[in-house]
């Protein structure tokens, strides 16, 4: 069956891992690129917002959808109750708010949580039903559609809150309202304190523990993406033991995305021959064109297949929404990430191709990398000159001659000693959770 759109549209697998909120921008990033109807797009819209308190943007798309100038009476009966709500809770949380707000006062708190309770209840008269109604008043401003108003009070919440189940639920919010307000470095930082803590709780059982690990991989694609250092912060995350497990057992669509990382990131070669390893691990449990363009260079030396790969990964980056963000250039519209992406790809092909071949034919060359005989001469020329490629260009013949290199004995005995001291490390890791865990029985 040949390949469409929609079937390299990784949305069904995706959305179950996210929050509500945090399905939106994908929702508008699938209708501007036009990949499903209109219609499915807006009702999918509706039945997201129906679980939500965004009654306004829900009226919105129901008079866009239907075509009226009306919302249905259920709709507006709903905008009461959350006004009335939103209003209830206001007046519960506005003792410890208007503490919050004076900066005076703000003061007085310290680091020591036991404190703070009780000078507050002392000095304030504000008690643990005020704290709750803070969470209650933040979790309800975030399903309004109120990120920043949600991320402040979440904030506070958690230099007050001493319940640790309700501490991690404040910040997963907080890093939904970050994401959603595109604050890319405190979503990061963010990202990594849920980390911290989903590895060092004790949760009731592994599966949950999984869970939360795969909702964080989830989660951070949005901040990956965009965050400056984003592509080598997705390859720290999804190759450590325990993130990789959760990817190959619950999550093997992730790897579409790890996959993009490496070929993209540069300084990251080193880890790519472990990641080939888990590409042959999962060959057959998970198909995606990122992560087959790996295997046929890496591993089944196919340059043709390779090629053709090549333009399906261009068809699915363009279309997906964590990899194909537009930036507009005048009165053009790019995907960075895109051309990013095939310059990369055609040197991973020749760098390999290379690999197995002293003399190449030019035409050959170009013909695996894609381009016509001169962008190839060109692409070639200008790797030479930036001493990416130790070779010539033999114009008589339109041939590349290699140049012999010999192995540096010192760079081999680095890179073993590297390989060793991680071996190390994982194996005193495994050791002290296995004896934490007969201390623990």
């Amino acid at each position: 069956m040949e390949e469409t759109k929609e079937n390299y549209d990784l949305t069904p697998r995706v959305a179950p891992n996210l929050d509500r909120h945090l399905v939106f921008p994908i929702l508008e990033f699938l209708q501007e690129r036009q990949l499903y109807p209109d219609e499915q797009i807006l009702k999918f819209k509706i039945e997201l917002l129906n679980k939500t308190n965004m009654v306004d943007y829900a009226m919105d798309i129901h008079k866009s959808l239907y075509h009226t100038e009306d919302a249905p009476q259920d709709m507006v009966e709903r905008r009461a109750e959350v006004v009335a709500r939103l209003k209830s809770l206001e007046e519960a949380a506005a003792p410890l708010v208007t503490f919050l707000l004076n900066p005076n006062a703000v003061q007085e708190l310290r680091a020591d949580k036991q404190y703070n309770l009780q000078m507050l209840k002392e000095r304030y008269q504000i008690g643990p039903d005020q704290i709750e109604a803070l969470y209650q008043y933040a979790k309800f401003q975030f399903e309004c559609g109120n990120y920043s108003g949600a991320a402040d009070y979440l904030y506070q919440y958690r230099t007050l809150c001493s319940n640790l189940e309700r501490s991690l639920s404040a910040l997963w919010g907080k890093l939904a309202s970050e994401i959603l307000m595109q604050n890319w470095d405190i979503a990061l930082e963010e990202l990594n304190r849920v980390k911290e803590i989903i590895d060092s709780k004790s949760f009731a059982s592994p599966l949950n523990q999984v869970q939360n690990r795969i909702w964080l991989m989830h989660w951070g694609l949005y901040i990956f993406f965009n965050h400056d250092n984003g592509r080598t912060q997705i390859i720290d995350l999804f190759i450590q033991d325990k993130y990789m497990n959760a990817i190959q057992t619950s999550a093997p669509h992730l790897l579409r995305y790890l996959a993009t990382a490496f070929i993209v990131n540069k300084r990251r070669r080193p880890q790519l021959k472990e990641f080939i390893k888990v590409i042959q691990q999962e060959h057959y449990s998970y198909k995606d064109p990122i992560v087959e363009f790996l295997a046929c260079v890496f591993v089944n030396y196919d340059f043709d297949g390779a090629q053709k790969k090549m333009k399906e990964c261009e068809e699915v980056i363009v279309n997906d929404p964590f990899l194909g963000k537009r930036v507009d250039d005048g009165n053009f519209s790019t995907v960075p990430l895109k051309d990013e992406f095939l310059e990369n790809a055609r040197l991973f092909i020749f760098e390999t191709y290379c690999r197995i071949h002293q003399r190449i034919d030019m035409g050959v060359l170009a013909e695996k990398l894609n381009l016509n005989y001169e962008e190839a001469e060109r692409w070639i020329v200008n790797l030479i000159r930036t001493s990416k490629l130790d070779a010539k260009i033999d114009s008589e013949s339109g041939a590349v001659i290699m140049e012999p290199t010999q192995p540096n004995v010192h760079e081999q005995l680095v890179n073993h000693t590297k390989a060793l001291s991680g071996r190390t490390y994982k194996l005193v890791t495994q050791l002290l959770e296995h004896s934490q865990g007969q201390a623990a029985r």
